[in-house]
């Protein structure tokens, strides 16, 4: 009897925040939007990867080259049970975006009282299965010979801080679809700058191993998660957490599911691709290929943060206007993404091309690394200015409400092209083989993109 009043006067309060939503997402200029909307995103991005970085120079430091290849195999396995969080959250933000644009704030409410349940109660599910087949999951996953034991400590510690992390994925979002991307920034932030400071506690000074790394990670995750707690319990955020509407929809949950899987279908291809290229790189290059790589995607992840920055930028300013049928200003946003986007990867590769040897020597001092890493990273940053195409061409889709064509093109890049490339051509050409499978298929990927989009701006934008 209590909340149906209280829920009343949130939706009323959500209600008179449209005008200021409608003003800044329906009306202002597109390039300062998106740059409003891509800047905190990126540097949100920017400070996890870092973190990430920091997190293997300290372990490839301070406990060895096969700490790195330990965490090459247990991190895409604790994202992948968090992606359930981050599907659900970007599913849900592509609804409430699309709502808040058709002035429909009870829809918007509702959906984030099905956004919170639906991930907490699939994240412990998940962290539990994790637990009890820790063993052949790490086994799948390439942690094979001495990688193992140091995966399992890691593994062990980190496991039970992926439900706030999937929390986190779910309401950061959110956040971006109420038109705060500061705030989701900070949530990025703070977890980021935790681990690196308990990095040097646990394993520097504590000098706990790989449980203290795993403990460092765990923690900040936590972190994470409570920090978008205190977000949507505030007076800083529009949805408000009221339990009556985490009574699930069927009709929101399966638009949520329909939009959102298609980022952990992405995960779950990402996930596949580790194991795969984790088995060839490890069959055709042993143990220190698996290290090599560690490197490589530490860097890609930092790098290529900009681009991801502006693609997530993208989503709330096209949401918004999709939903207000403001198509002009939807094609612009498109266009204006691409072009920042292809500017941003275009200096990225540059940098990668002058910087590469010193950029590895800040991750080890190992010989072979040095020597083996920089030509393998160079391939696969090779085509980077034109990847922006793939991540806005699937954006849109999601954006749109369009489910299957924006599964399909997520799929392409590390489901449909790279996962079979990284598996048959190092049977041809070895280890190099996994490092030219990524420019072939961003190059595919890209081409594919860009004609079903340009069909799509043609057929539904005029």
């Amino acid at each position: 009897m209590i909340l149906y009043p209280l829920n009343k006067l949130l939706v009323r309060y959500l209600h008179s925040t449209m005008a200021q939503l409608a003003n800044e997402l329906g009306t202002e200029k597109i390039s300062k939007l998106l740059i409003k909307q891509a800047v905190p995103a990126t540097i949100g991005i920017l400070v996890m990867s870092l973190n990430m970085i920091v997190d293997t120079i300290f372990v490839g430091q301070w406990i060895g080259v096969l700490a790195i290849a330990a965490i090459t195999v247990v991190l895409p396995i604790a994202f992948l049970i968090s992606s359930i969080g981050m599907g659900i959250g970007i599913g849900g933000s592509s609804i409430i975006s699309r709502a808040l644009g058709a002035e429909d704030s009870e829809k918007a409410f509702l959906t984030f009282g099905n956004q919170i349940c639906l991930t907490l109660i699939l994240a412990i599910i998940f962290v539990l299965l994790g637990n009890f087949f820790s063993v052949p999951i790490l086994d799948l996953f390439g942690a094979k010979g001495n990688i193992l034991p140091i995966a399992s400590d890691y593994f062990a510690v980190v496991i039970y801080g992926v439900p706030f992390l999937a929390f986190a994925m779910m309401g950061n979002p959110v956040i971006r679809a109420e038109g705060k991307p500061k705030f989701a920034m900070y949530a990025m932030m703070i977890p980021a700058v935790l681990n690196i400071i308990l990095d040097i506690i646990f394993i520097k000074y504590f000098d706990w191993g790989m449980t203290g790394a795993g403990l460092a990670t765990s923690i900040s995750f936590a972190s994470c998660g409570l920090y978008i707690l205190y977000f949507f319990l505030s007076n800083k955020s529009e949805l408000k957490i009221i339990p009556k509407n985490f009574k699930l929809d069927l009709k929101i949950v399966r638009e949520i599911v329909e939009l959102g899987g298609v980022s952990v279908v992405r995960q779950g291809a990402i996930s596949i691709l580790m194991i795969v290229l984790n088995y060839s790189l490890f069959t055709y290059g042993g143990e220190i290929s698996i290290s090599i790589f560690g490197i490589i995607n530490r860097v890609m992840m930092f790098a290529l943060s900009p681009v991801l920055g502006v693609s997530q930028g993208f989503l709330p300013v096209a949401g918004f206007n999709i939903g207000a049928n403001k198509n002009k200003r939807v094609k612009e946003t498109i266009k204006k993404s691409i072009y920042f986007g292809s500017i941003l990867g275009t200096i990225i590769f540059i940098g990668i091309v002058i910087f590469k040897e010193q950029i590895i020597s800040i991750f080890t001092d190992d010989t072979t690394l040095l020597t083996e890493t920089p030509n393998a990273m160079l391939i696969v940053f090779l085509v980077t200015p034109i990847v922006t195409m793939q991540l806005i061409g699937s954006a849109y889709f999601q954006a749109a409400g369009k489910a299957i064509p924006a599964l399909i093109l997520t799929l392409l890049k590390q489901g449909i092209f790279l996962i079979p490339f990284a598996y048959f051509l190092p049977k041809y050409y070895g280890v190099a083989g996994v490092w030219w499978s990524f420019p072939i298929a961003d190059t595919l990927s890209t081409i594919v993109t860009v004609l079903v989009l340009k069909r799509e701006v043609d057929k539904n934008l005029k």
